[in-house]
């Protein structure tokens, strides 16, 4: 069976909502909604394809795009290829052309829309930033917060608390603090024995490499709404990461670090390799900074993490 390609958008409006449609009945997963988008033809590109769809479907023309997650998907009767762009601009007034409904949702509420099961993914991407601040380890309690405060005030929106060398009540103490800074603001994913989960519920959870081999098998350990994501370093790990429904990952290191200077580094090439077998959202760590962001996404990947590179103190 052929895979069909579709190129599809999560189209931004100027508030940061969302642009959705609902499928007509009639269709291959009919009476879903969907991110607008269509049918790649032989021999054309992407990009192409994306703009002709959408001034077809909803009567606006593209003027900035740029690479958000790639989604191979098997349905019983179809395979697909869901090669999804994030569309930052563009003019024209949204308009079921094709008689379709349409939807501006925000973040939040693309929770609360029935998607295909291929569009887990793209919704997971469309709620997540470009990049994932993850805290410095070795700083006293007071310098964290301080640090924690500033990047938010920079717009982080995306935050691990990683402290390996804090004794266990100094961290659970700290992520109270933390967590309380980020609401509303930020999503705060924590790092532990998942026995903390039920006490900081309004946190995500980022496993370690060791958790995810010996959870994995498990399954996802708490429900969709809560974020849970993963440390990769290699294509089985991210397939563990997929078995067991994490959201995003990271993969590192990309590149040669301080931090770990024994860890051999995966290098753009490999690292673009992997990210064609995931359908999962993947932040690149290691090495990486700001400034990489394009290459990330020209990757494949979500965006960039790291430490050194963002942290703002």
């Amino acid at each position: 069976m052929k895979r069909v390609h579709v190129a599809a958008a999560v189209i931004r409006g100027a508030d940061g909502r969302v642009l959705i449609a609902k499928r007509p009945q009639d269709k291959h997963q009919g009476g879903l909604w969907e991110f607008p988008g269509g049918k790649v033809e032989e021999g054309e590109a992407v990009e192409r394809a994306l703009a002709r769809e959408l001034e077809e479907e909803l009567g606006i023309r593209v003027e900035a795009a740029r690479p958000l997650i790639q989604v191979q998907h098997d349905y019983p009767d179809k395979q697909v290829l869901l090669d999804v762009w994030e569309v930052s601009s563009f003019s024209g007034e949204p308009h079921g052309a094709e008689g379709q409904p349409l939807a501006w949702a925000s973040e939040r509420e693309l929770l609360d829309y029935e998607f295909p099961a291929a569009n887990q993914p793209i919704v997971a991407a469309a709620r997540l930033p470009d990049t994932y601040l993850i805290t410095p380890e070795g700083l006293e309690p007071a310098e964290m917060l301080r640090g924690v405060r500033a990047a938010l005030a920079a717009g982080a929106r995306l935050i691990q608390l990683r402290a390996p060398n804090m004794f266990d009540p100094q961290y659970r103490d700290l992520a109270v603090d933390i967590q309380g800074l980020c609401a509303g603001k930020a999503q705060l994913m924590l790092k532990g024995p998942l026995e903390w989960l039920g006490d900081f519920p309004a946190a995500g959870w980022h496993l370690t490499a060791t958790q995810l081999r010996k959870y994995a098998p498990q399954g996802r350990p708490f429900p969709g709404q809560r974020w849970l994501a993963a440390s990769c370093h290699d294509a089985e790990e991210l397939a563990l990461a997929a078995r067991m429904g994490v959201d995003f990952v990271t993969l590192s290191p990309v590149q040669a670090t301080e931090t770990h200077p024994q860890a051999t580094p995966l290098g753009w090439e490999r690292a673009a390799e992997l990210l064609r077998t995931s359908n999962i959202p993947v932040y690149l760590l290691g090495g990486v900074g700001p400034q990489d962001r394009q290459r990330a996404w020209q990757a494949g990947a979500q965006g960039v993490a790291g430490i050194r590179a963002f942290w703002p103190v």
